[in-house]
């Protein structure tokens, strides 16, 4: 059999599929490691040489070829370091992950130690660059020695393995005994081979399919023991690397296996298939180094797929959070880049515009601030060895945030553990806190417990608090150390570790400290999960019922899966609680969620994904437990989870009793002599032996019949569903750019293939520009989208915000990508700033050269319309965003920006413009860079135009409290003689957020402008004057009001006269806006849009009857009822809409197609107005002469024989008539009708007070008999429609009210 193909059938159920050996070659000798940041400037023991695979066996694993290059560089991130007899080389352990493109993870596990150097050359080498280092340091003459030692001693742990999680005499003080020592050595010439003995790094690595961390850590330490130990071990190494190698298995789901060590058992446990997926990375931990209130920051960061970089000395405890965190996801898969530890060859991958989770080696002393980032702007910074994190700006909370952190407070109190600081101390971190000590740990766990368990007689608290002190103290705990060495026991302090010692042992029944640990960290780590893993269950309890199954099979789903809708988003959006939709409504958004119902979608055809198996079985539990829960009334309180008792009892069952035990290590058929045994080296291996697995042990065969019978299950459904390389290329082009760059390769770095990587990173945020506006055009375009075939309507205000945010977040990482140098933590900000900088350069040189070139272009604007246009600036809307005190940061800067060039309708001509000047962009970015792909960027920006289709509100609707400039343009109607007038006339606007109070105008002017707080959209204008002078009577035509930074433009139309003595006598007016767009903007190139919905060709203006206009013009019948029906239909669809996508309530009470004109149209209908050689008689004129004779029918009596609640009914309209009249506004009598209707509406009396005006006589003096108001049948149906509105809370508007006491 050969190497390749050993125990090939057994692999996929082996427990390891390498053991790989790293280390120096002799042959090749010292080379400098250029690609890890080699700095000639230190001493050569500081340095950092190449390391190779020394071996690996076997030679190759068919389901997992052998990747040499990126086992070399994870094994050791900082290639070999060297040290002397006078450093520490205490042996270090970390863990590294390896992602496939696939998406499979293969887990390593590494064991640094140091061995002597026998090779005499590298001895020599070593020396001779000594000589090299101090000749130059002598020819440079610096002034004092001990300070060019102090600068190499500075930087020793940031080079060498020893700062993988750091001594513990360098953690307290740099400067101590390590550094001393070494300083020592340098002033006696550093490395003197006569003198000094060479120790150079060497990593065991273990290599499995499954994150078996403590049992790997166990083995590979008993491993190096045995090579360390005076005696050699009972058996050849050989025999412990086959053992693990071939003979143990996978433990099955479910069960716990024990297996042999070279000195002790090791005992290891898998979940089973309805619980929790294996996770045995340390969540103690990784809670303790950054606090329960940092760990919940930085893992919603992590939901919302933000950018996160994680920042320590310890590759451990780089592992430990990555991998915390995407534990916790469950049930939720991280979907993009991925890489726990980042070689320092590979630092160019910072750059990637993507969401990653990446893990960065810190150097010792080296500060944050020094860090230079490609991008910050959507960047979650977590720098774990001082227990701080830095945020991206405007991320949502997890619901029920304060809750959740006191449960799992809760949690981890019981088992020892502060919540609230991290449990090393803010120094650099010594052994004494990591996890490499589990004893001193273990007893804290232990002590704790006994307090939780009230079970702490024997320990006062005074003693319980000293106890505490020493060992949470790592100096206290060296002083106490050193006393015992001198001799000196401090018998207080070593009675109270008797006493701890004795009662934790009493409850561990017969464990040893070692197991008892491991036992409380995996009860730790499934019910900190479990809580995790409840808030989801909860959360997405109902997801099912929105997912969208439309695809009639598996081909077809994945052909067109990116046009498809999977998830009804605004229908699960409205069943959620209000506290939860800032947050949910970003996370539907993200590629993980994407996944889960894809997964959900495919399950349909396929296996069901394992995660989503678990959760849904979870969600089936959840619902028989709550029956009588209604499953789509979500409540925000707060669930606890429940089966945190029973997740752990699991746990320890399985520990406790073993399940399967793997055949003891034995001797293996070796050649005499081999397998010598030579104290502190590790040998070499007999790879003869080592490379070829056995032809036959019962459980090979078990897995190797498994695996045809699998193999056999998966041709049957590859042969009835699609070809599986076809589905792959679909799945992969269907998920998002992420997927396919989880881990960048590590094996091949050259220039093509890092090139390679930039273009897939261009080609995909191009896709996803692509695709976030079509998704924002859809969404906006609601029904008629709909109607077009793209899948759900309605976007809620709230959806709309978090598609805008998700733009700002593709717009920064775009800006970001290629970066020559970064500036600031706004990329797009930093180069909007460039921008300007130059242009006001040129427009100073401009005005130096010609003063007044621009004065007649002004003029002649001003003149020429009643509104000169706005024009449009880059410059200007970056002045406006500048001037705003509110936005304190870049990033908001950038983003304020954006959101008023959308609104604008310029955000592509915007950065079209920005990037006209390319000598900018060139000396801001790389070649490769996404800005200097021509073709792309093209692209992109056309992409952008298409956004010019629809209305976006989205600067006004967010910055609620700034002063914003508007101005206000009178019109009257020219062609007549009363264009002017001599009174003074004053304007009021009303919009959605407040109103400007009454302002006065320039009578000769007809303009102003005014500053206000923000009145959001625009809806009404009241406009009047004082009545003074001989031409008092004015005839206006509209008002114009503009918003002077976002430019929307809001037409008033009036068309009547405001006088006394003329038309109706109104001396005010209450006008009604429309957003209007100019002829100027509708030819300017920036406007690429649909008409507005407001002019739809169906919708008249509102004409009154007796304005000028409306004369002559008369409705029939038909149409007349028509309009009542859509006005009353328009109210009700009002209503039906979530409250954050209503429009303006007003317009429909009393614009154009409105409830008031309809109704107007109606009493006009036979109304006697126009009388010979008398004034015009209005409908108003008929409510009041109603209202006398009801008055004096009253008094007469007349209406005491009616009913009763028509009697109510009668002084109730003579109420609010008699209330409209004494009001002190003068606003006409068609004003006094509309307020009348307005009044009606909202209090539910309209129907009621229509009989009273059919059944009063004055109607047979003022309408003609064939009045719609006469006949008896249509005021009937009249009725029965307006009482449809009575469900609905009518509000009106403060400027139509004002005033009235009623």
């Amino acid at each position: 059999m050969s190497g390749g193909s050993a125990g090939s059938g057994a692999a996929p159920c082996r427990f390891a599929h390498y053991f790989v050996i790293c280390g120096i070659d002799t042959e090749t000798g010292l080379e400098p490691d250029q690609l890890a940041g080699e700095n000639f400037e230190q001493s050569p023991l500081k340095r950092t040489f190449k390391s190779k695979v020394l071996a690996h066996y076997p030679e190759n694993v068919e389901w997992n070829p052998f990747d040499q290059d990126a086992v070399n560089m994870l094994c050791m991130p900082k290639g070999l370091s060297f040290r002397t007899q006078t450093d520490q080389r205490d042996p270090q352990f970390h863990s590294f992950i390896i992602t496939k493109e696939d998406g499979s993870r293969t887990y390593g596990f590494v064991h640094t130690f140091y061995e002597e150097v026998t090779s005499s050359q590298i001895c020599s080498a070593m020396q001779t660059l000594y000589q090299m280092h101090n000749a130059e340091h002598a020819s440079a003459n610096h002034p004092t020695t001990s300070s060019s030692s102090s600068s190499s001693s500075s930087s020793s742990s940031s080079s060498s393995m020893d700062s993988l999680a750091g001594s513990l005499d360098e953690a307290d003080s740099p400067n101590s005994s390590s550094s001393s020592s070494s300083l020592l050595a340098y002033k006696a010439g550093g490395y003197d081979s006569s003198r000094d003995t060479l120790y150079v790094s060497k990593a065991l690595c273990l290599i499995t399919p499954m994150p078996f961390m403590h049992a790997s850590r166990r083995l590979l330490s008993q491993l190096h023991r045995a090579v360390t130990a005076a005696t050699a071990p009972p058996l050849p190494l050989e025999s412990y690397v086959y053992n693990i190698l071939y003979e143990v298995p996978l433990p099955a789901p479910g069960r716990s296996l024990k297996f042999h060590g070279v000195y002790e058992p090791i005992v290891c446990q898998r979940p089973g298939l309805g619980e929790l997926p294996l996770a045995d990375f340390s969540l103690a931990e990784a809670f303790s180094l950054l606090g329960l209130e940092n760990l919940i920051q930085v893992f919603t960061c992590t939901l919302l797929e933000m950018q996160i970089l994680l920042y320590s000395q310890d590759y451990q405890r780089l592992m430990t959070v990555a991998e915390g965190i995407t534990t916790l996801l469950f049930p939720f898969q991280w979907q993009h880049v991925y890489v726990p530890i980042l070689p320092a060859s590979l630092l160019h991958f910072l750059d990637a515009p993507v969401p990653y989770l990446m893990g960065l080696q810190s150097k010792e002393g080296t500060d944050r601030s020094k860090l230079e980032l490609p991008q910050e702007a959507n960047l979650c910074f977590v720098d774990i060895d001082n227990h701080y994190i830095e945020l991206p700006e405007d991320f949502p909370h997890l619901p029920n945030k304060t809750e959740f952190i006191q449960e799992l407070g809760e949690v981890l109190l019981r088992f020892g553990i502060s919540p609230n600081t991290g449990a090393p101390p803010r120094t650099r971190a010594c052994p004494g806190s990591t996890p490499s000590t589990p004893g001193r740990e273990h007893k804290t766990v232990a002590l704790r417990q006994l307090e939780d368990d009230g079970r702490n007689g024997n320990l006062a608290g005074e003693e319980l608090a000293v106890l505490e002190l020493l060992q949470e103290n790592a100096t206290l705990e060296r002083l106490h150390e050193l006393t015992k060495r001198t001799g000196v026991t401090v018998a207080h302090v070593e009675t109270l570790r008797g006493k701890v010692k004795a009662q934790s042992a009493e409850c561990q029944g017969g464990l040893t400290a070692a197991e008892e640990d491991e036992l409380k960290n995996a009860k730790l780590n499934i019910q900190l999960r479990e809580v995790f893993a409840s808030r989801f269950t909860t959360m997405f309890a109902d997801y099912e019922a929105f997912v969208i199954q439309s695809a009639p099979d598996l081909e077809s789903w994945l052909t067109n899966r990116e046009q498809m809708h999977n998830f009804d988003k605004a229908s699960f959006l409205s069943d959620q609680p209000e506290p939860y939709l800032p947050f949910l409504s970003h996370f539907i958004e993200t590629q993980m969620f994407a996944t889960f119902i894809d997964n959900k979608i495919m399950s349909q055809w396929e296996e069901k994904e394992p995660l989503l198996r678990v959760f849904d079985a979870r969600i089936d539990k959840a619902r028989l437990y709550n029956v009588q829960r209604a499953p789509s009334l979500r409540s925000s309180i707060y669930q606890r989870c429940s089966i945190l008792k029973e997740s752990a009892q699991a746990i320890e069952q399985r520990l406790m009793k073993i399940d399967h035990t793997a055949i003891h290590p034995h001797l293996l058929d070796m050649k005499i002599g081999q397998g010598k045994y030579e104290q502190g080296f590790f040998p070499k291996l007999q790879a003869d032996v080592l490379n070829t697995g056995p032809i036959n042990n019962k459980w090979s065969h078990r897995s190797a019949r498994a695996q045809r019978t699998k193999d056999h299950h998966r041709q049957q459904t590859e042969h009835l569903s699609l070809d599986s390389d076809l589905k792959e290329k679909y799945m992969q082009e269907a998920r998002s750019l992420g997927k396919n760059l989880r881990q960048p390769k590590l094996s091949d770095l050259s220039p093509a293939v890092i090139a390679q990587t930039n273009w897939k990173f261009v080609e995909g945020l191009l896709k996803e520009c692509r695709m976030k506006t079509k998704r924002m055009l859809v969404e906006k375009m609601g029904w008629e989208a709909v109607e077009l075939g793209h899948g759900e309507a309605n976007i809620t205000g709230l959806e709309e915000n978090t598609l805008i945010a998700s733009l700002c977040d593709l717009l920064e990482r775009i800006w970001s990508h290629g970066l020559q140098v970064k500036q600031g933590k706004s990329a797009l900000w930093s180069h909007l700033l460039h921008y300007q900088s130059r242009e006001e350069r040129l427009l100073e040189q401009q005005q130096v050269e010609s003063p007044v070139s621009h004065v007649p272009e002004r003029r002649k604007s001003d003149c020429s319309i009643a509104l000169p246009s706005v024009r449009v600036s880059l410059i200007q809307d970056m002045r406006h965003i500048q001037s705003m005190s509110e936005i304190k940061t870049d990033v908001g800067r950038a983003r304020a920006w954006i959101r008023l060039s959308l609104e604008k309708k310029v955000l592509s001509q915007h950065l079209k413009q920005l990037l006209s000047q390319q000598a900018l962009t060139k000396n801001l970015y790389k070649r490769y860079a996404f800005l200097r792909c021509e073709e792309e960027k093209e692209q992109f920006l056309f992409h952008l135009l298409s956004l010019n289709t629809v209305d976006y509100f989205c600067f006004t609707s967010v910055f609620t409290t700034i002063m914003i400039p508007y101005r206000v343009v009178i019109i009257p109607i020219k062609k007549l003689t009363n264009a002017m007038t001599t009174s003074n006339p004053w304007v009021c606007v009303s919009g959605e957020l407040g109103d400007s109070g009454i302002m006065q105008i320039p009578k000769n002017v007809l303009e102003t402008t005014f500053d206000c707080q923000n009145l959001g959209k625009l809806t009404t204008v009241q406009l009047g004057h004082d009545n003074a002078g001989l031409l008092a009577k004015w005839l206006v035509d509209c008002v114009m009001v503009r918003n002077e930074i976002t430019g929307h433009t809001y037409r008033f139309p009036c068309g009547r006269w405001l006088g006394k003595g003329i038309d109706d006598g109104s001396l005010e007016r209450v006008l009604i806006g429309e957003l209007w767009m100019s002829s100027g903007e509708e030819d300017s190139g920036r406007c690429c849009r649909t008409p507005p919905l407001q002019h739809s060709p169906s919708q008249t203006r509102r004409i009154s009857i007796t304005s000028l206009s409306g004369r002559g013009y008369k409705p029939t019948s038909a149409q007349i009822q028509e309009a009542i029906g859509e006005a009353v239909n328009n109210i009700i669809k009002h209503f039906h809409k979530p409250e954050k996508e209503r429009g303006s309530l007003t317009v429909l009470l009393c614009g154009e197609s409105s409830l008031v004109a309809a109704l107007e149209q109606f009493f006009h209908h036979g109304f006697k107005s126009s009388r010979l050689f008398q004034k015009t008689v209005f409908v108003w004129d008929f409510v009041e002469k109603a209202v006398v004779y009801m008055e004096s029918a009253d008094q007469m009596g007349d209406l005491q024989e009616t009913a009763e609640p028509l009697g109510m009914t009668c002084q109730s309209f003579c109420h609010y008539v008699n209330a409209i009249n004494s009001t002190p506004r003068n606003i006409g009598k068609d004003g006094k009708f509309q307020l009348l209707v307005c009044l009606g509406a909202r209090d539910r009396l309209l129907p009621q007070w229509l009989p009273l005006l059919v059944e009063c006589p004055v109607i047979q003096q003022m309408y003609e008999d064939i009045a719609l108001l006469r006949d008896r049948t249509t005021v009937n149906a009249l009725i029965g429609v307006l009482e449809t509105l009575h469900e609905f809370p009518i509000t009106l508007e403060a400027s139509l009210i004002k005033c009235i006491d009623l």
